[in-house]
């Protein structure tokens, strides 16, 4: 399965971005997927999840209220909405898609990165 990200870019604090994900390759209709994110000089921590089949969602305290992730089946894409945005917030974001549902998402397959950067 190949992962496209785009929609990253520069914004200020305080403003709204949408970040997408689409797949190919297989369907991945039934896969978990979601998001991470690398900020400089700091580890890639994991942001949510969506499983396909039901549409639940779990999301990483860091996040939780101010990032909401969403799909669309038919065009196979995942989305991060990402709303009020900070400083920290500032790194290259990631898609990823597992094969099965090991109660986290832990990326086997990843997407190539979309960077957002906040000003202020």
């Amino acid at each position: 399965v190949q992962l496209q990200a785009s929609g990253g870019g520069l914004v200020q604090e305080g403003d709204s971005l949408r970040l997408s994900c689409t797949a190919s390759g297989r369907s991945v209709r039934n896969d978990p997927v979601g998001w991470f994110r690398q900020a400089p000089g700091k580890e890639r921590e994991l942001l949510g999840s969506i499983r396909w089949k039901g549409g639940f969602t779990n999301y990483e305290k860091s996040v939780m209220g101010r990032f909401t992730i969403s799909r669309d089946t038919a065009k196979n894409t995942v989305y991060l909405h990402m709303n009020s945005l900070k400083r920290d917030d500032t790194a290259v974001y990631y898609c990823a898609v597992d094969r099965v549902w090991y109660g986290r998402l832990r990326g086997d397959y990843w997407g190539q990165g979309t960077l957002v950067t906040v000003s202020s």
